[in-house]
């Protein structure tokens, strides 16, 4: 149910169609019909085939690697595939554009570890707002201090309550259990 009075529209890129889908059900919404590819050259691109001026709208788009038509894209393809998503929903007037990044990518890349070294997720947030997003919901960054590079609203989200009660319900002895993510 809608309560502010604005229509809630939800997009996606290639890499999380299935989240995406999976959230619109969830909500009772359809998703946004749009077609975000690729041209012979590399070259990406979004087509937003719907209106969406004054919209509140969500663009589900993680950065990371995605196989598509036996293609292994990576994560510098989904990054511009979300920004190229966001440009053409800014220049079609969206209300308020929210762009839900489950994997941040680059955000490994948070500091300088050496001389002449840029701070990537830095560079990154920028690109973002810059495209044009007002808001970030993202999942388990890899350093909390990530959402001070934004100057926009960042909703930093923990997985880890899903995964104790995946724990808990699968009775693991969470008492003496260690789960270990390998680099």
């Amino acid at each position: 149910m809608i309560t502010h009075g604005k229509s809630i529209k939800i997009f996606t890129g290639n890499s999380n169609p299935n989240l995406a889908k999976a959230i619109c059900q969830e909500l009772g919404v359809p998703l946004g019909n749009s077609e975000v590819g690729s041209f012979a050259d590399g070259e990406n691109y979004a087509s937003i085939y719907e209106t969406v001026r004054g919209a509140d709208v969500f663009v589900v788009q993680s950065t990371c690697p995605f196989e598509k038509d036996g293609r292994l894209h990576t994560v510098n393809d989904s990054l511009m595939e979300l920004l190229i998503m966001i440009d053409a929903l800014r220049r079609a007037s969206a209300g308020r554009i929210t762009a839900v990044v489950p994997y941040f990518g680059y955000a490994r890349q948070d500091r300088k570890a050496g001389p002449r070294e840029p701070i990537t997720a830095r560079l990154v947030a920028n690109l973002l707002e810059r495209a044009g997003v007002d808001r970030i919901i993202t999942l388990d960054l890899h350093q909390g201090q990530i959402q001070g590079f934004f100057d926009i609203p960042v909703n930093h989200l923990s997985a880890l309550p899903l995964f104790g009660q995946y724990y808990n319900d699968m009775h693991f002895d969470t008492d003496n259990l260690v789960v270990v993510s390998p680099d």
